[in-house]
């Protein structure tokens, strides 16, 4: 009897600890109304939050970092985390996706169709380009990929500040400091002071797919009915006002 109670108790500490959810910067005002609701019916297992870019957080998992959720804005960390064995692959699913935009500060009239051929050096001046660092953040690489099939990636390279995530790169062109950005359609739907001035096509670069999955490390018992949540019309619904897409859109 002892046994059992010391398992019990054992149990319950564990369903009362939080949900440690990694996700990527864009993902932040979505999933935060997302996790409000699912805290509510779940008191015992709230959820609790990290935002960085997909690679600095799959690299602390790496290292260590404990979460019970990784939620990534693309499919190349994912599938880093999962060569290293440090997800769950049975658990991983993918759950949104999004579109590329260019943003223009406040103040501007600038606006492209992407349709057509483009003067983007034009329209930048003597200003410059924020994007997500192109070589490691997922709205950095795919905004290289998008500019590279539409032939501006040489025109503008040196023209390019590089941030740590998205959501920098948005703060750059809401605060003035660059004329434009590439970002997520979801970050310009919560930054108000930005508009959108073009859309960038969606063959010209690979589809934005953000998967989640649970950590090799997790053993919280509620971190797969999460990340089963997030697929949910109840959660997607949630995600869609934020701007983002379901994979069916």
């Amino acid at each position: 009897m002892a046994l059992a109670l010391a398992l019990s108790a054992s149990a319950l500490n564990a369903s009362a600890e939080p949900i440690r959810v990694f996700a990527a910067a864009s993902l932040k005002d979505g999933l935060d109304a997302a996790a409000a609701v699912w805290d509510t019916s779940h008191p015992d297992a709230n959820v609790v939050t990290v935002y960085a870019a997909s690679s600095a957080l799959a690299k602390q998992i790496a290292e260590g970092a404990p979460a019970d959720v990784f939620f990534s804005a693309d499919l190349a960390w994912m599938d880093d985390l999962a060569d290293r064995k440090l997800i769950r692959e049975k658990t991983r699913a993918g759950i949104l996706g999004n579109r590329l935009v260019i943003v223009a500060a406040p103040g501007t009239d600038v606006s492209m169709d992407f349709s057509k051929p483009v003067d983007l050096m034009g329209a930048l001046g003597d200003g410059k380009l924020a994007l997500a660092n192109v070589k490691s953040v997922p709205a950095g690489r795919y905004a290289r990929a998008a500019l590279e099939s539409l032939k501006l990636w040489d025109s503008v390279q040196d023209r390019i500040v590089e941030t740590e995530n998205v959501r920098a790169a948005l703060a750059f062109v809401a605060r003035g400091e660059v004329p434009l950005g590439i970002v997520y359609a979801s970050d310009a739907h919560v930054q108000t002071s930005v508009r959108v001035a073009g859309i960038l096509p969606a063959d010209s670069h690979p589809a934005v797919i953000y998967p989640a999955a649970v950590t090799a490390e997790s053993k919280h018992p509620h971190a797969q009915a999460f990340v089963n949540f997030l697929r949910t019309d109840e959660a997607q619904i949630i995600f869609q006002r934020f701007g983002f897409q379901t994979l069916q859109d």
